[in-house]
């Protein structure tokens, strides 16, 4: 018999068609979320644990209106979302109840478009926080309760677990046409000012293949500059080769101190991306050390002699990255840090 669990797993996976766009991936996953957890609207952020709470690299959302959305997604909350999320993936149940904590702008918005309060989830696994789930209901429904809270704490496993084979999937179809690398500014009031020629096929990518809303495509920009200002160094976000065929490394760095923020787009690959790859396809980090030396160009028997490991153990621990990768050898393992 197959446990609710595993089911949830497997219509969770369904939900996630590798290809689809954001807003019809959001629909589904709300669609299969509802029989467990009634609710009027659901967004859901995901990064890899390695970059710590941070700012999401995909993001799904349904039923938000775009003013609603704006306002969540409001610059100058971003420190306070990134140290809620800290706070609550610490909780032993990492699930809390939104009731508009405080009056202003914030309440007449949720209000205005008939909002009452959310429920929200860290995303979390034993490798590390990879994100929030948070429903909302109207403000004329049921209050969410203790038992709404349980129940969804029971899908953050399987909700995990469905994200990384949704981003490890083949990509659907051709891949797209790599763009080459773009740049792009984004001024104190958190518009973009000018970009570069070639940043603009990667917002088309972002918006037409990605079907990411306008609004949104705008929020992420304008919380990621105001992350970039909170940071000593540079933000550098990984995001997966969902719908394209290829990782995106999207950095930003402040531009002195007039506000302004520098935003770098292009393809990840090796080093750069590693980190990110490892945490989605599962990799240990013992496997991890023996990637990065193969990737230098290092042999097994040179891998063994540094890390103090026989070549057995070597040999083992390059089955298993081969497993986990879907790949048949060394070759076609550092070519999918390439590709």
């Amino acid at each position: 018999m197959i446990t609710e669990c595993v089911r949830l797993y497997r219509d969770l996976c369904a939900a996630m068609v590798p290809g689809a766009g954001m807003e019809a991936v959001a629909a589904e996953l709300s669609r299969v979320i509802a029989p467990v957890v009634p609710h009027d609207a659901l967004r859901c952020g995901t990064s890899n644990p390695s970059a710590g709470p941070s700012i999401t690299t995909l993001a799904f959302w349904h039923g938000y209106t775009p003013d609603l959305g704006r306002e969540l997604l409001r610059p100058d909350r971003v420190g306070e979302y990134l140290g809620e999320l800290a706070h609550l993936a610490r909780r032993q149940v990492p699930v809390t109840v939104a009731r508009r904590p405080r009056p202003g702008m914030r309440d007449r918005l949720l209000d205005e478009h008939g909002a009452g309060e959310e429920l929200c989830l860290a995303l979390r696994s034993a490798r590390g926080v990879w994100g929030v789930l948070c429903l909302m209901r109207a403000a004329d429904r049921r209050p969410f309760d203790e038992a709404d809270a349980r129940r969804l704490a029971g899908v953050g496993p399987a909700l995990v677990d469905a994200f990384r084979t949704y981003v490890t999937a083949p990509p659907a179809g051709s891949s797209l046409p790599e763009p080459p690398p773009g740049m792009l500014i984004v001024g104190a009031d958190n518009r973009i000012k000018t970009m570069t020629p070639q940043a603009v096929p990667w917002l088309e990518a972002m918006r037409t293949h990605l079907a990411v809303p306008d609004w949104l495509a705008d929020c992420s920009f304008s919380s990621l500059a105001a992350a970039a200002r909170e940071q000593p160094r540079h933000l550098r976000l990984c995001v997966p080769s969902v719908g394209c065929g290829w990782w995106t490394t999207i950095e930003a760095q402040r531009l002195g101190d007039d506000g302004d923020v520098a935003v770098m787009i292009q393809r990840a690959s090796g080093k750069a991306l590693m980190p990110s790859f490892c945490d989605w396809y599962g990799v240990t980090a013992r496997e991890r050390q023996i990637m990065q030396h193969l990737y230098s160009g290092s042999a097994p028997k040179q891998i063994a002699r540094v890390l103090d490991l026989s070549v057995y153990t070597v040999g083992d621990h390059l089955k298993a990255l081969f497993r986990k990768t879907g790949t048949s050898g060394r070759d076609e393992l550092i070519a999918s840090l390439n590709r």
